[in-house]
């Protein structure tokens, strides 16, 4: 017997599986068995879901599309004592997938928003990527057109965290190039596909490295993946970009010597240093 009560109006935002259908909790499935309805993101994908376990219940169709005008409708749901649990296609609701919008307009109200955490497949594959986990940056979906790839890129080039993407295989090709071109071909990168199911690959190397296995094997371009880079490491001696920018603004309002320690303060780079710049500037 379930020891899992759901309480009325309340949201509950139920974690499910990335891949294998058994990586779902007991309390997921208690929640799911009991709330008067379940809201999804594509109602056929959840079906097979609720199938394998035997859960019949009310299906809500709650997706990009049409989430903003569902969300009024869910709200009074709520107000009137309904329980909704709010799925994805898969893993956690909101990262990356619909259900933003909902959550923040719930919490506006004041109505009940209750997570029940489970499989996140950012998460998975950051806990065997190999790479530094202490510090992450999760940055969603690589834009599909190379020049808005290659800036997004751009603008991490100095990030020093670990970062974790969502991507189309069938890109992953031209996602790795621009890796090359942009961080360099030594910047390590992990592809994480198909995470959980039967053609599982995890695959660690450099970025130029990485490409040339992608072209070798068309297998690898096919289903979901993850990808993970290194962060930017970071040179003990080396001045950043931004401080580098900044100090060129302010040499032009100030002298050299006060630039330096306003740029030194912000940055936390010797003094000396930005000095030695600031003289090649003038």
């Amino acid at each position: 017997m379930s020891s899992v009560f759901v309480e009325s109006g309340t949201l509950y935002i139920v974690a499910t599986p990335i891949g294998n259908l058994a990586d779902i909790s007991q309390r997921a499935l208690d929640v799911l068995t009991q709330v008067d309805i379940i809201a999804c993101e594509d109602t056929r994908h959840t079906q097979k879901l609720l199938s394998t376990y035997s859960i019949k219940n009310k299906t809500l169709s709650l997706h990009d599309h049409n989430e903003r005008q569902r969300q009024d409708y869910v709200a009074t749901l709520l107000q009137e004592g309904k329980s909704i649990a709010l799925v994805s296609d898969a893993g956690t609701p909101l990262i990356s997938d619909p259900g933003f919008h909902l959550v923040r307009h719930c919490r506006q109200l004041n109505l009940n928003v209750s997570p029940i955490p489970g499989a996140c497949a950012a998460i998975a594959a950051l806990s065997v990527a190999g790479l530094p986990t202490d510090r992450f940056s999760f940055e969603g979906f690589l834009p599909s057109k190379t020049g808005a790839r290659q800036a997004t890129l751009a603008n991490l080039l100095e990030e020093p965290r670990t970062m974790v993407f969502y991507d189309a295989p069938r890109r992953a090709i031209d996602t790795v190039a621009d890796i090359v071109k942009v961080l360099g071909g030594d910047r390590h990168v992990v592809i994480s596909r198909e995470l959980t199911k039967t053609f599982e690959t995890i695959h660690s190397d450099t970025a130029e490295n990485l490409l040339a296995w992608l072209k070798e094997d068309p297998n690898q371009l096919k289903g979901e993946m993850v990808l993970i880079i290194e962060g930017n490491k970071i040179d003990a001696n080396a001045i950043p970009a931004k401080a580098i920018a900044t100090l060129k603004l302010l040499l032009a309002e100030m002298k050299p010597k006060t630039a330096c320690a306003i740029t030194a303060e912000i940055y936390g780079v010797k003094k000396n240093a930005l000095y030695e710049i600031a003289l090649e500037m003038k």
